[in-house]
């Protein structure tokens, strides 16, 4: 093989390997209102932990590794965490991504490409103003609700599910 034949070869194989490797990584889909609406309306047994974050937010960094640590310790439960990032859509591949993979979060995260917040957030919690971070905890259920406009912890995000589990029964 010649030398450029060679180079070629091992560029397509590192642009393979690097196709993979992407491939293994977080997924995240771009999502509008409708989905998110979808998830609010859910009737169901499952307690779903709706994280509202960015990449810019400070407090919504610092508590992503507790929402990751929650979603880890009830993967036998009907528990469900959704991380709903509202960073620009034009940002997933250079900003949010890397960070998730940096991060190595596992739960289940969506970019909301809803621009104009004020046109949902009322949508989400009637009391929300709009900052970050927010968090829904529900479960039709057991009709547990609950709205945090507000930094959680783990500690907190565990209580807030055992109350929506056992809500009601």
């Amino acid at each position: 093989m010649k030398k450029t034949g060679r180079t070629i070869f091992i560029g397509l194989l590192f642009v393979s390997f690097c196709l993979r490797l992407a491939a293994a990584g977080q997924k995240v889909q771009v999502v509008k209102m409708p989905w998110l609406d979808s998830v609010l309306k859910l009737n169901n047994d499952t307690t779903y932990v709706i994280n509202f974050w960015a990449t810019w937010c400070t407090p919504c960094v610092a508590e992503l590794p507790d929402f990751e640590k929650v979603h880890l310790s009830n993967a036998d439960q009907k528990v469900r965490i959704i991380l709903v990032s509202l960073d620009y859509e034009k940002k997933l591949k250079e900003t949010v991504l890397p960070f998730l993979s940096r991060k190595k979060i596992s739960a289940t995260v969506v970019l909301l490409n809803e621009p104009d917040a004020n046109s949902w957030i009322d949508k989400v919690d009637i009391t929300w103003s709009g900052a970050l971070p927010a968090t829904l905890i529900m479960n039709k259920a057991t009709r547990y609700r609950t709205f945090n406009e507000k930094e959680l912890n783990f500690e907190q995000l565990s209580q807030h599910i055992k109350s929506a589990l056992m809500h009601g029964k």
